[in-house]
């Protein structure tokens, strides 16, 4: 009993500490909830939610929205792409299958990239390469790197080594033992994790273009710095469409994985 009351103390305890930070928090960043459902706020919110009802669906506006949304895909497709062939790379010494040294080295660079958030990169990209799509691409390729590299060499590490063992003891090369022992193991995690990615890289493609990296992003922030709500709501319709459309390919394919490496 003495051993339960104590627990229970040390969770109350912990509640306490949690809301305790949370109202020294409210406090500290001065935020004033009444200003916001105040009726002035909730009139302006109103009108500003009214104007995005009458989405302009002219055809050739309809038509700049699809090729922007087209970009989209390809950037994060593209983006998805490389950081996948790079984190199988980085992914065997980040795993400890090139040494110590190697391994300390590779898993400081993965969180190195996924330590700098896309829309970090996509600034700096824009610098290095200038406004457009290849800039959002490479942004998303460098931060998904550190991402999936990681997953990558957990994945290897966590997997069964007697295939690969087997191979070796009857005289198989490091590499054919590899290849043949371990990926065929690991490939289906590595892509179900890809296929994650890319969803989540379809979001982002589409907030790079805040920061001119092309899309539909960028349309976006262009409309709406001129108080073009019609336009703006366009974007947003075709915004949700394609996350939609990519989220349940991506979802049945990961589905018809499960499987694989259940």
């Amino acid at each position: 009993m003495n051993g339960f009351a104590s627990s229970r103390c040390r969770g109350w305890a912990a509640a306490g500490m949690v809301l305790g930070a949370v109202v020294a928090s409210f406090v500290y960043l001065g935020l004033d909830l009444r200003g916001l459902f105040a009726a002035e706020s909730m009139r302006s919110m109103g009108r500003f939610i009214g104007e995005f009802l009458s989405p302009d669906l002219s055809g050739p506006f309809v038509a700049t929205t699809a090729r922007a949304a087209l970009q989209t895909l390809a950037v994060s497709a593209v983006g998805t792409v490389l950081a996948a062939l790079g984190a199988v790379v980085i992914a065997l010494p980040a795993a400890g299958r090139w040494g110590g040294p190697a391994a300390v080295a590779a898993r400081f660079v993965l969180n190195l990239l996924r330590s700098v958030p896309e829309l970090v990169w996509a600034a700096l990209m824009v610098l290095a390469a200038g406004l457009g799509p290849f800039a959002g691409v490479l942004a998303l390729a460098l931060h998904t790197l550190g991402v999936l590299g990681r997953l990558f060499a957990e994945t290897l590490q966590n997997a069964p080594r007697s295939s690969e063992a087997a191979l070796r003891g009857a005289g198989a090369p490091r590499v054919a033992a590899l290849a043949y022992g371990m990926l065929p193991l690991v490939a289906p995690q590595w892509l179900a994790y890809t296929l994650y990615r890319w969803e989540m890289n379809i979001r982002m493609a589409a907030v790079l273009g805040f920061v001119g990296a092309g899309g539909l992003g960028q349309m976006l922030y262009f409309h709406l710095s001129l108080f073009q709500q019609a336009q703006s709501a366009t974007v947003l319709i075709a915004m949700f469409v394609l996350v939609f459309a990519v989220d349940g390919a991506s979802a049945r394919l990961r589905r018809g994985l499960a499987p694989a490496h259940a």
